[in-house]
């Protein structure tokens, strides 16, 4: 039975107070093929009590009992990795490996590590004749983005579950699935009724509500940093935390030293990956003034190797981007990159020539791109990079950082004495120096417009905690 038009609440699945169907359009070809419904506060009121009545006991259940629900929840998300991954290809574009290996694959990631987290973690220590304890926040109001769904909706329910909170989740409308069959995977592993509950919706109708609603008693948003202003605003009156994870504007700086083929198309496909679609998407690439004709061409070559094309068709390395208001946004900056006298490299406006349908975008590149353009200042969440020209260190750092975003920057150096240098002048929560692994066991957040908090590993689970000091405790363990 499908639980697409009803929402999780209090261990069932339940239909909407007001029903409110909504389509979910595939971005490979435009059809609709799926609907949710879309609740209202009145949803909302009953997710929040619920999770308001699990807390008085789940939040004093002990460590082992909450590592075992994790360790039964990554067990059944790993039986229903099939079924994740083609709800991901379909609603957001990822190409149907891509989704299973990266999208559902870095959700797995993050549950395996706050399991292993949790196992050593420390919610208690004394300090002299006191004790210093760490306890859940209490009930958390999730909104998770349609880019990368499962590897947000695990970076917060993993860490809310591990802390002992309760909570409710508001998926985006727009990739809504992936997050029925997550509920469902809690559901078979058991998860106690009232301590995570689901309630679809968009920004206005539940995100406001959740945002604003008495009993909530922290908000962990990722989006972008105008609806995390919005969650920012409703979230005030009630003076709970907010933690937010937004948009980003990310550098990559290449130096003298470095293979300059090598680096730069590793940037390309950083830059390109999941479509663009990336917060921490490397799409300012800063070379050095005298070999940039140099690197757009390698960069040219680079963007041409990337297949374009629907979800489901073999070869596809690039799918489309989500939605008509992405494609038209994506659109609207290339032509500005073109109208302020950028040089187009590759792609373009408009789909490749061999695509009449769907949202897709032709891989691009801009070079000769300087600071005061659209393409260089605005966040365009698509396969778009532009190349930057600089002079100096002193000059590319201070460039870099003239960003109202801090998510992340770029470094590529051979000279690592000059790479952890510079790593430590970025106004970035993030540095990534000569392409590494991805790890999920370092913070990942943002200064300035791109957010506060952290997630990942004992990182996140620490935004979900309290902390209380009881004097004269006296205590001896």
């Amino acid at each position: 039975m499908s639980h697409n038009l009803q929402f999780y609440i209090d261990g069932a699945w339940v239909d909407p107070v007001v029903p409110n169907t909504f389509d979910v359009i595939d971005p490979s070809n435009e059809d609709a093929f799926a609907q949710i419904s879309l609740g209202s506060k009145a949803d909302v009121d009953k997710a929040v009590a619920a999770a308001k009545r699990a807390f008085s006991t789940f939040g004093f259940t002990d460590v082992g009992e909450r590592l075992e629900l994790l360790n039964r929840i990554i067990a059944v998300y790993k039986k229903r990795s099939a079924d994740l991954a083609l709800a991901v290809s379909r609603e957001m574009g990822a190409p149907r490996q891509f989704a299973l290996d990266s999208q559902v694959g870095v959700g797995l990631a993050h549950l395996q590590k706050m399991a292993d987290v949790l196992k050593s973690f420390e919610f208690r220590h004394v300090k002299g004749n006191h004790l210093v304890v760490k306890e859940p926040i209490g009930v958390v109001g999730l909104i998770t983005p349609w880019n990368w769904p499962l590897n947000q909706i695990t970076c917060k329910v993993g860490p809310a579950l591990a802390a002992g909170c309760t909570m409710v989740l508001k998926p985006s409308e727009i990739a809504p699935l992936d997050a029925i069959i997550f509920a469902e995977i809690l559901d078979e592993a058991g998860v106690p009724k009232g301590v995570f509950n689901l309630v679809n919706g968009d920004g206005p109708g539940v995100g406001q509500a959740l945002s604003s609603h008495p009993d909530i008693d922290m908000m962990s948003f990722t989006g972008s940093t105008r609806a995390g202003i919005l969650v920012a605003k409703a979230a005030a009156d009630t003076v709970k935390r907010v933690h937010q994870e937004l948009g980003g504007k990310s550098a990559n700086i290449l130096f003298p030293d470095v293979d300059l083929a090598n680096a730069v198309t590793k940037g390309v496909g950083g830059c390109f990956g999941n479509s663009g679609q990336s917060c921490n998407a490397p799409t300012r690439m800063f070379v050095p003034r005298d070999r940039h004709d140099e690197a757009a061409g390698y960069a040219k070559a680079a963007a041409e190797k990337f297949t374009v094309g629907p979800a489901d068709a073999a070869g596809t390395r690039l799918g489309p981007v989500v939605s008509q208001v992405q494609f038209d946004k994506i659109q609207d900056l290339i032509q500005s990159g073109i109208d302020e006298g950028a040089t187009l490299v590759a792609g373009g406006p408009g789909r490749p020539a061999e695509l009449n349908r769907g949202y897709y975008i032709r891989p691009t590149v801009f070079a000769d791109v300087t600071h005061d353009m659209r393409i260089a200042r605005e966040e365009i969440f698509g396969p778009v990079l532009a190349i930057m020209p600089y002079d100096s260190v002193d000059e590319v750092i201070d460039t870099a950082n003239d960003t109202v975003y801090g998510l992340a920057s770029y470094i590529q150096a051979k000279d690592m004495k000059k790479a952890r240098e510079v790593a430590a002048r970025m106004r970035t929560g993030n540095v990534y120096i000569n392409y590494p692994t991805w790890d999920a066991g370092l913070p990942f957040g943002g200064y300035k417009q791109s957010g506060n908090g952290r997630e990942y590993a004992e990182y996140g689970l620490e935004d979900f905690l309290e902390i209380k000091g009881i004097a004269g405790y006296e205590a001896a363990e």
